[in-house]
């Protein structure tokens, strides 16, 4: 074979493509031509099941953290606030702080409107501990206000959940704070 009759190096990529196209049945051709909405349809499935495998592994996570033998959780909510702008949350258990939280406008807004904060998630050995919740904001007549509650917890061998209510006390206009253990 001469020189003219090879195929210029530039134009064999062009030339093997053009081949490759005209072995491929019309349909197999249409898929190609779908090819960014297929990928995108894969990618949108892997994105799918990462979610779930994220969610399955935390489940796992807070199984393996927390088993139902040794959790402990205590959830934080303001029934209308009237008599109690909260500040500060500081929750002790036997004595050590396990858990303290300074409060926004937003934050507070949403426990006023019915939401539920959780406080504190942990493990705790079964038997009696001692719970004390204080709560710090500005009470009637804008002043600085503190109240504790304390609750004795005789935690078994299932998950203990307690619930500290902030509620307004419209008999004397003041707040009241308590822990009621949940059922």
């Amino acid at each position: 074979m001469t020189a003219k009759h090879r195929f210029p190096l530039c134009r064999l990529p062009l030339w093997a493509a053009l081949l490759v196209l005209a072995c491929v049945p019309l349909s197999q051709a249409q898929e190609t031509t779908d090819e960014p909405d297929s990928v995108a349809m894969s990618v949108e499935e892997l994105r799918k099941q990462v979610i779930e495998l994220n969610r399955d592994l935390f489940v796992l996570e807070e199984d393996l953290l927390f088993p139902a033998s040794t959790q402990f959780a205590v959830f934080l909510s303001v029934e209308t606030g009237e008599f109690l702008s909260l500040d500060a949350v500081k929750l002790k258990v036997d004595d050590e702080v396990v858990a303290s939280h300074l409060y926004t406008v937003r934050q507070v807004d949403a426990l006023r409107r019915g939401g539920m904060q959780r406080l504190h998630m942990g493990n705790l050995k079964t038997g009696e501990h001692e719970v004390t919740v204080f709560v710090d904001g500005i009470g009637p007549e804008n002043r600085p206000y503190r109240k504790a509650a304390t609750y004795q917890l005789d935690k078994g061998t299932g998950t203990a959940t307690l619930e500290v209510r902030i509620r307004d006390r419209s008999a004397d206009y003041q707040p009241a704070v308590e822990l009621v253990e949940w059922e």
